[in-house]
């Protein structure tokens, strides 16, 4: 079975791992980085953040291309309250790090689905739960003086080398990776922007 775009389809979005799980589905899509600033506003909530966010990168790229579906999405990750961000340094890797060992944090992505000549604007938010195991000292230098915590939320990939770390996860996996497909496919059906046909080929038009 084979899904396919019913039109042109823009990812605002620069994110290894949103592409990743994008191109596994087989979906053909491009890719426009929308260069929204993503700094936290005063007394913003982590869903109020992520819901806006999401929806300023679809519609920062959506003006520019009224005839296609765009996809905005961002991710963050808290621990006790506290956002953590992506590391900048190695010294900062270890001390997110410190902080998720042995914990339960949550993962909030929110996404937007825009289509502005048509005037259609979708966002959710999705939340996952996810516990760490007590990360031993060497695995916690080892880890961080590796490359991949650097371009992450929360200097983890749950995805790659950082999962042995986890312990358990609630909710949606692929939330926590930065794209929350089932929600996502759902909400791409709601608003006509995807079909599926049987024959495993993309179709368009």
């Amino acid at each position: 079975m084979g899904i396919a775009f019913s039109e042109r389809f823009i990812l605002a979005s620069a994110s290894p791992r949103r592409i990743e799980l994008l191109r596994l589905m087989g979906l053909d899509f491009e890719v426009m980085p929308s260069g929204v600033d993503e700094q936290f506003r005063k007394g913003e909530t982590p869903r109020e953040h992520v819901l806006r966010l999401a929806e300023e990168k679809a519609l920062a790229v959506g003006h520019r291309h009224p005839d296609a579906w765009v996809l905005g999405a961002d991710t963050i990750v808290i621990v006790a309250g506290e956002v953590l961000g992506k590391p900048g340094s190695v010294a900062e890797a270890r001390e997110m790090l410190k902080k998720l060992s042995g914990r339960e944090h949550e993962v909030f992505t929110g996404f937007s689905i825009v289509r502005p000549e048509k005037g259609v604007l979708i966002r959710e938010v999705v939340e996952s739960s996810v516990l760490f195991r007590e990360i031993a000292s060497d695995e916690l230098a080892w880890y961080s003086g590796s490359e991949e915590p650097y371009d992450k939320a929360g200097a983890y990939a749950v995805q790659g080398m950082g999962a042995f770390f986890i312990r358990e996860i609630r909710g949606s996996y692929t939330n926590v990776m930065g794209l929350p497909l089932c929600e996502l496919v759902d909400a791409l059906k709601r608003a006509g922007a995807i079909s599926f046909n049987g024959d495993g080929h993309e179709r368009r038009g």
